[in-house]
């Protein structure tokens, strides 16, 4: 009977790491494009829009993760019942799923915006300035020159920053996703036992080794000089 319960147990936390997995690839596929706009804006010599980038950056960077989730999913339906209590009858229906992949996306697209930033701040002007000699243009002079080495600058950064967002899928739950974590907090109370936590802990573990091991080969592969 008991081996039976931990059978299931060892299943449904099988299920839960998928949505785990789902979260962090996700998560990647969206913010690391999302976050070259949010940096070209935020080096933008506009100041409006370098203003309302700041203002974004700050508050994304400023608030807690948490909390922004808890916004993304309860914000939406606090303002349909607001335009409803005005007289307008608006229907909404948000997916749990859908807000953590918003709210994390957006999160780490303002973190990555500010790696990009230095990395491409740190290219010496001078290499712009060559590229203009040449007769480079613009789009040219980045994506061929000025890109590859911003790669190679910001990678040791951007590896940091994935490892934290395999531990930040867990507070997903906060809004009720079942994540590898909570259904692991789940069987710790009905089988009075350790072992949930331990293997959801271990789950963690093998994922950021993974994720270091798959960066530092880039880093590398990437120091084609040393």
């Amino acid at each position: 009977m008991l081996s039976e319960r931990y059978a299931k147990m060892i299943i449904s936390m099988f299920k839960a790491s998928g949505t785990s997995l789902q979260v962090f690839f996700l998560t990647l596929l969206f913010a690391i494009p999302l976050a070259m706009p949010v940096a070209m804006g935020r080096m933008s010599k506009n100041r409006l829009l370098s203003g309302v980038t700041n203002v974004f950056l700050l508050i994304i960077r400023g608030t807690p993760l948490m909390l922004q989730l808890l916004v993304v999913y309860f914000g939406p339906g606090l303002f349909i019942r607001w335009l409803n209590d005005l007289g307008y009858n608006v229907t909404f229906r948000w997916n749990r799923f859908a807000a953590a992949i918003i709210a994390l996306s957006i999160n780490y697209a303002a973190y990555f915006a500010e790696i990009y930033r230095g990395g491409i701040e740190s290219i010496p002007k001078g290499q712009y300035e060559a590229c203009k000699v040449l007769g480079y243009t613009r789009a040219q002079t980045f994506f061929t020159i000025i890109l590859p080495q911003v790669v190679k600058r910001i990678v040791p950064a951007m590896g940091n920053e994935v490892i934290t967002l395999v531990k930040d899928t867990a507070l997903v739950s906060v809004i009720g996703v079942a994540e590898l974590l909570m259904v692991a907090k789940e069987r710790q109370g009905a089988l009075f036992s350790f072992w949930p936590l331990f293997i959801a802990g271990a789950f963690y573990f093998f994922m950021n080794w993974i994720v270091s091991v798959v960066f530092r080969a880039l880093e590398n592969k990437l120091n084609y000089y040393n």
